[in-house]
């Protein structure tokens, strides 16, 4: 078995350098060796590979058969050692590497997209990769060290202490009607006068939603019957004349045409979002943060 541990990244820059130069005294130059120095680490890597790696000339050194094998993957090992050197740089720097990014639901409808279209043209560079989950699920990640950054909101979940938080918005309630709905040309809608409506949703059961928080602080109780938990979904339901949904005004530009929103008065429960760092953040993470953070929601209800 031969001793690749002798393969160190020292003793194969200096083998490139011999093998391209043809001589010990000009790799020991540009390196910084004695010729003497040089002489005996080559010796003990040709001991280490089996085998002479270099023809000794009177003037200079070509590669043996061997020496011709091990230099193509020695430079092979160099040349992906100093472009992981180019990528780790650029990734402290912000220029560049790898973002992971993690986000909720509905934070992908356009908050998220949005942003890193604006945040791909600032830093074509970094190569982004974005995975959807719960906000739950989103942190246990954020700890495991699978994520750099996440979009989460605090809906069935208390912010962890021990991220860096960055608030983002108080995500509000909007109604999804159908446009031949009796309240559709309202601009803004009692919750109570939908008590007799049926409502379109999908929580887990038997946890608290914003839905049964609104309806409780509007004095009633909300019909159901119809669980459907994908957006495009809900909006279906909603268009064909079937029931009623809260839409989030975070997710507010991807209600199709076929249905209108509208706000609703008074005191009614929020969300807060937030993007949610380790500490320390990748300097591309702390910028994706503050880009999140300029964002605008869409504050106006859709049109007749």
């Amino acid at each position: 078995m031969l001793d690749t541990n002798a393969f160190d990244t020292a003793t194969l820059r200096l083998f490139d350098e011999v093998a391209r130069s043809g001589s010990f005294t000009a790799a020991a130059e540009l390196l910084g060796y004695t010729q003497s120095a040089v002489s005996r680490r080559v010796a003990a890597l040709e001991r280490a590979a089996g085998g002479p790696l270099f023809e000794r000339l009177p003037r200079g050194v070509r590669l043996t058969s061997a020496g011709h094998l091990l230099h193509r993957h020695a430079a092979d090992v160099l040349d992906r050692l100093d472009r992981a050197g180019e990528e780790l740089a650029a990734l402290h720097r912000g220029s560049g590497g790898t973002l992971r990014v993690g986000s909720f639901a509905t934070a992908n409808a356009d908050l998220l997209p949005a942003t890193l279209r604006r945040f791909a043209g600032r830093r074509p560079a970094v190569e982004l990769r974005v995975t959807e989950g719960l906000s739950p699920h989103l942190v246990e990640r954020l700890h495991a060290g699978a994520l750099d950054l996440a979009v989460i909101s605090d809906y069935l979940i208390t912010p962890p202490g021990d991220l860096r938080l960055v608030p983002l918005l108080e995500d509000r309630l909007l109604v999804a009607l159908p446009r031949d709905h009796r309240l559709a040309g309202e601009d803004d809608v009692d919750l109570r006068d939908l008590a007799q409506e049926r409502w379109i949703e999908a929580a887990p059961r038997g946890q608290p939603t914003l839905l049964l928080a609104a309806c409780a602080a509007a004095g009633f109780t909300p019909r159901g019957g119809l669980r459907v938990a994908e957006w495009s979904g809900k909006f279906g339901f909603v268009a064909a004349g079937l029931g009623v949904t809260l839409v989030p005004a975070l997710a507010a530009r991807a209600v199709p045409s076929s249905i209108v929103l509208r706000g609703l008065r008074g005191q009614l429960p929020t969300r807060t979002v937030y993007a949610i760092l380790p500490e320390p953040a990748l300097p591309a993470a702390t910028e994706l943060a503050g880009m999140l953070g300029e964002w605008q929601a869409c504050t106006t209800v859709t049109r007749m």
